[in-house]
């Protein structure tokens, strides 16, 4: 029997409504008037949840690679760029206020023991780990000493890397989701199919998370047994930022939302019927009877 999994208030797995998150990640640009703003986006579109990203920025990057020559609003180095991007404590609170008050569930990717411990002071609903954490077995267990939930990305992952990520966490309240870690991903790298072989593999909740264009994709993932996804989101995708180009605007996850909570509908439950509209119609056109 595949296992279910309970964020907050609400269970996710087969059976139950689609669970959506908008990634805020590090779209707010480092402006909290912006994170706020796509707090907002997130409500209006019906979503269940929204993700920041979390990062120490001197415990994942060197100093060699944080003093690289960059240009970016905040200045003319890598470092400048990276702290740029970083909200503070002050900040965080804030987040949290604003999502209690809009009535949205908000978490974190922490890419650092120091960000899992910032991060769980807010008493989270449950932890992301990224694509990139796959197999940093370190964090993993630091995060899963936290008692909570995770949602694991599996971009720019192997299968044999997944299966040892598993054997770390263990697959008690563990959600796995499809993804491949391009932005935007070319349409035939995207690979929808490994959601029903991720299925096969673990009893589990399996969704996706997606980096393309547009929300087409993303729902025929729900048709295919997806019961989470996440996608970015931006207020407009001309601003700064790496992951603005492959996010979703207001009107675009409006669109993703709508269609996603229409899928069980028009899957319907298989049982071959003629239904009452239709018999008029029969009635009408066919000749024999």
């Amino acid at each position: 029997m595949r296992r279910k999994v309970r964020i907050g208030n609400k269970l996710v797995g087969d059976g139950e409504p689609t669970f959506i998150i908008a990634e805020i990640g590090i779209n707010h640009n480092g402006d909290i008037q912006i994170a706020k703003r796509l707090i907002d986006m997130a409500v209006d579109a019906g979503c269940d949840a929204v993700k920041f990203q979390k990062r120490t920025i001197s415990e994942i990057y060197t100093d060699d690679e944080l003093d690289k020559p960059r240009e970016s609003p905040w200045g003319t180095t890598n470092r400048q760029q990276k702290e740029g991007l970083e909200l503070d404590k002050n900040e965080y609170n804030q987040i949290d206020a604003y999502c209690k008050k809009k009535g949205i569930i908000w978490f974190a990717s922490c890419w650092d023991k120091c960000s899992v411990d910032f991060i769980d002071e807010f008493n989270p609903p449950c932890y992301k780990v990224a694509s990139p954490s796959i197999t940093d077995h370190e964090l993993l267990k630091h995060i899963r000493s936290k008692g909570k939930p995770i949602i694991l990305s599996t971009g720019m992952s192997t299968v044999d890397e997944i299966k040892e990520t598993v054997k770390v966490l263990g697959q008690d309240n563990l959600i796995m989701l499809h993804c491949t870690s391009t932005y935007p991903s070319n349409h035939d790298e995207l690979n929808l199919n490994v959601i029903n072989k991720l299925k096969e593999m673990f009893p589990i909740p399996i969704g996706y998370s997606g980096h393309e264009v547009g929300v087409f994709s993303t729902v025929i993932a729900v048709t295919m047994g997806a019961c989470i996804i996440e996608r970015h989101i931006t207020l407009d995708r001309v601003m700064y930022g790496s992951d603005q180009v492959a996010s979703l605007e207001p009107k675009g996850l409006k669109m993703l939302v709508r269609d996603t909570r229409l899928v069980p509908s028009i899957k319907g439950n298989g049982i071959k019927k003629v239904y009452d509209s239709e018999l008029p119609i029969r009635e009408k056109l066919r000749r024999i009877k």
